[in-house]
């Protein structure tokens, strides 16, 4: 098996080092690693990765500013994620972490580490060990800050 690291020069922290790091502590799994200027370029990273350097999955690592215009650069990146994975009909997890979703630096080093990592254990659960992910289903799994648990009613 072999896993896609996109990641940009804009991000704030080496994402893609982190999801290099931990890709390697879950699976032996060759790993190609794409680094791009920022996050509009990640589809076509993610696309490149896929048909020219056969990954059987990507993450695509990103770190959107916290203006409106950073957030609407998101969104369009997010579409061509989306659009890319239909188009090759493989998962890109889309790794985003925006700088107005931390209080201060040392909070947004700490989300991006711990979503990239906890966003490398999906890539290799959905390649490697997709029952696990069945077993999970539905019990408020988020990456980065703490789960939100199923609702109890």
């Amino acid at each position: 098996m072999k896993v896609g690291v996109a990641d940009t020069t804009f991000a704030r922290v080496n994402m893609g080092a982190i999801a290099v790091d931990e890709l390697r502590r879950h699976a032996s799994v060759s790993i190609e690693r794409y680094t791009v200027p920022g996050v509009k370029d990640l589809p076509v990273a993610a696309k490149k990765l896929i048909e020219e350097r056969g990954c059987d999955i990507v993450m695509a690592l990103g770190m959107p500013g916290g203006v409106e215009k950073d957030k609407m650069c998101a969104h369009e990146a997010s579409q061509g994620l989306i659009r890319a994975q239909l188009m090759t009909n493989t998962h890109i997890i889309e790794v985003f972490v925006h700088e107005d979703e931390a209080k201060d630096d040392a909070q947004l080093a700490w989300l991006a580490e711990r979503r990239t990592r906890e966003h490398a254990e999906n890539a290799i659960r959905l390649i490697l060990r997709p029952d696990e992910l069945v077993r999970l289903a539905g019990t408020g799994q988020r990456q980065g800050f703490d789960d939100a648990g199923p609702v109890r009613g």
